[in-house]
């Protein structure tokens, strides 16, 4: 049977997991947090943020699905696309740096890819230093693209969208519509500090 996004979201939210129960748990903290914004602030209550705020959870969910085929210590899939990047990588120096140096420390390497992932999946859902998670997410996009630009099935253009995307809410950092940093930078927009202020 073939399988449709309608069943594939159902097995998705139902699936017996420790990561489907982290993943439910984000789900309510974003909508948590989009409440008490709304509550906070009259201003939030627009199409607009609400539209932001729909939009970040997705990208957000979409980058948390994506990590967890990447759940240390079993690398098997991380391991294949990256000798991918050996094979297709845009620049001899990517490649040589993920066969010389990535595939040989793996451990090291795969779960800083799989924290680095988990981090922008939680900072979009919940809106939360969202302008340092779609940074990260640029990164990562930027290196996907890059990497897998000539791999045999793969459209660059799947990874420039992402990338377009993320660069989009490092711009416009969308957590500030229902999200943490909404709550955070206050209804006066109070000083939160350089580093705060950058990364919300």
């Amino acid at each position: 049977m073939r399988p449709d996004p309608f069943s594939d979201v159902l097995q998705f939210l139902i699936r017996p997991a420790w990561f489907t129960v982290v993943f439910w748990l984000l789900l309510l903290g974003s909508a948590w947090l989009a409440r008490a914004a709304w509550v906070r602030d009259r201003s939030q209550r627009t199409g607009y943020d609400m539209g932001r705020w729909l939009l970040r959870l997705l990208v957000g969910a979409m980058w948390w699905q994506q990590s967890l085929w990447k759940i240390p210590p079993n690398f098997d899939g991380l391991i294949y696309w990256m000798r991918q990047e050996v094979d297709h990588a845009s620049f001899a120096l990517q490649s040589d740096f993920v066969g010389g140096i990535v595939l040989p420390h793996i451990l090291v390497f795969g779960t800083l890819v799989y924290a680095i992932e988990v981090a922008i999946g939680v900072s979009l859902m919940l809106g939360v230093w969202s302008r340092g998670g779609a940074l990260l997410g640029a990164l990562m996009a930027i290196n996907l693209w890059l990497g897998l630009y000539s791999a045999p099935g793969e459209w660059p253009w799947t990874y420039m969208f992402l990338i377009v995307i993320q660069v989009l809410f490092v711009f416009d950092p969308p957590g500030r519509s229902l999200g943490a940093d909404a709550l955070l930078r206050g209804r006066r927009g109070r000083d939160l500090g350089v580093l705060a202020d950058l990364l919300s």
